[in-house]
């Protein structure tokens, strides 16, 4: 399969750790929602103008290819349930995206840093990620994808309106911005509620690990903006950055409060999280999310320092359930078996693959 190497042996780029306030900003999400002119919106399409949109996207793959980077497409009707999901756990694609894969397909970027979800909420879906905050440089991977299929695709816009979308809060642009960030301090402080009342006064969202509908796990949340109509890219793009340096400094504030108050209860629960994570022969996924949060604390705030900062960005990752099943090869497994079969990815990240 073409993607095999991007489902199971890749890690994508935002999972590597650094770039700029990476010790809390995890990554940078740039998505444009596009539609293809004359032809209904996907929640109005029949199953021909949803195979029409399909072979244009198939299509569009070959100007793509002019880069330095191979795209691949793929109906997702011809890749396995675990498979589908695991693109989700890899943020490469939406939970709705894959619910139902009938009429819906998927171009990727070989390095998994580009996606393009097909017959979404919308035919076009355009999706760049970053490591760290680096909106700027996602925008400009996305609109370097933009510019090449509308080379071939003509999009539904209204001079007065902007692109056309399924949702009216994405006229205009059709850009939505976000950004994944990792914020334990404000959460143990409870200053979170407090951020997001601010956030939504500015018309900024903030959701869970995948986004809208997602549960916060680990202490991760996804800031993003809430419309696009009225504003352009760049205004969008330095409102949203102008407010993650905002949460970042508080964050960060947060930390040292609580070093400067509670170090002992501190270092305690970072070095109970780091000896479960250790040594644990069982970990549910909710766990080991919780768990490495406190350890990722535990090594920004220089409490542990033989584990690179960056094994938490793979760790989100490679402890999900899909994840977990596609590693092992076992496409039905039992959650005991899930749960013992993570405590062992968790040893050996922690101790090198040692083990």
């Amino acid at each position: 399969m073409k993607l095999e190497k991007i489902l199971g042996n890749e890690l994508s780029p935002w999972m590597t750790g650094g770039g700029l306030e990476g010790d809390i900003v995890l990554s940078s999400r740039i998505r444009l929602a596009r539609n293809l002119d004359k032809i209904p919106f996907p929640n109005r399409a029949d199953n021909n103008q949803l195979s029409e949109v399909l072979s244009c996207a198939r299509g569009a793959v070959e100007n793509l290819n002019n880069g330095s980077f191979q795209y691949y497409f793929e109906e997702l009707d011809n890749l396995q349930a675990l498979d589908r999901y695991l693109l989700v756990e890899k943020h490469i694609v939406s939970p709705m995206h894959v619910q139902t894969p009938q009429g819906r397909g998927l171009i990727i970027r070989s390095d998994g840093s580009v996606s393009i979800m097909v017959n979404e909420e919308d035919h076009l879906r355009i999706q760049a990620l970053t490591r760290g905050l680096d909106l700027e440089g996602a925008l400009e991977l996305a609109n370097y994808t933009d510019d090449r299929l509308e080379e071939s695709q003509s999009f539904a816009f209204e001079e007065s309106l902007g692109y056309l979308t399924a949702c009216p809060t994405n006229l205009g642009t059709g850009l939505r911005a976000s950004v994944m960030l990792h914020l334990p301090a404000l959460v143990y402080t409870k200053q979170l509620n407090r951020l997001i009342m601010a956030a939504t006064q500015l018309g900024l969202a903030v959701r869970g690990l995948y986004g809208e509908g997602s549960e916060s796990t680990g202490n991760i949340f996804q800031i993003s903006n809430q419309l696009t109509l009225g504003y352009n890219e760049q205004e969008i793009v330095e409102n949203l950055n102008s407010m993650v340096l905002q949460v970042v400094e508080q964050e960060r504030a947060a930390r040292e409060f609580l070093i400067k108050g509670s170090k002992e209860v501190v270092e305690d629960t970072v070095w109970r999280a780091y000896g479960m994570l250790r040594y644990a022969r069982s970990i549910s996924a909710q766990e080991a999310l919780a768990t490495l949060s406190q350890v990722r604390l535990g090594i920004d705030v220089g409490m542990i320092k033989e584990i690179p900062a960056e094994v938490f960005n793979e760790l989100i990752v490679l402890t999900r359930p899909s994840y977990i099943r596609k590693f092992y090869g076992v496409s039905d497994m039992e959650p005991a078996a899930r749960d013992r079969m993570r405590a062992t990815v968790i040893r050996n990240k922690l101790q090198g693959g040692t083990e």
